[in-house]
């Protein structure tokens, strides 16, 4: 066998995104969202439980991030910032309250 048979190949994986305050706020969003079952990347029936103890936490880190940051943003981060955070905190309420409603049918 050559060598070059031996190697394995070079995948280039894509650049890293750059290190903003959106782009952090958007991560965060993100990752509330998959824990309140809202985002699927697997196989279809295939969706994890909502994990709404770190849903909860995610947002209060969003919050957390908005209040220690208040008044050192430009209007479009205040106001990413505070909507993510008001609308995860609107979609958390209807995941909670659909969880609970489907543990009703099947009690």
């Amino acid at each position: 066998m050559s060598e070059a048979a031996d190697e394995q190949p070079v995948t280039e994986r894509p650049p890293a995104p750059p290190a903003t305050f959106e782009f952090l706020v958007l991560s965060f969003r993100t990752q509330a969202e998959l824990h309140l079952g809202l985002l699927h990347f697997g196989e279809e029936g295939g969706q994890p439980e909502p994990d709404f103890e770190m849903a909860r936490h995610m947002i209060d880190m969003l919050a957390m991030l908005a209040e220690k940051t208040r008044g050192n943003l430009t209007m479009e981060e205040q106001r990413l910032v505070e909507n993510s955070v008001t609308e995860l905190r609107f979609r958390y309420i209807q995941a909670l309250e659909a969880a609970q409603k489907a543990q009703g049918h099947n009690a």
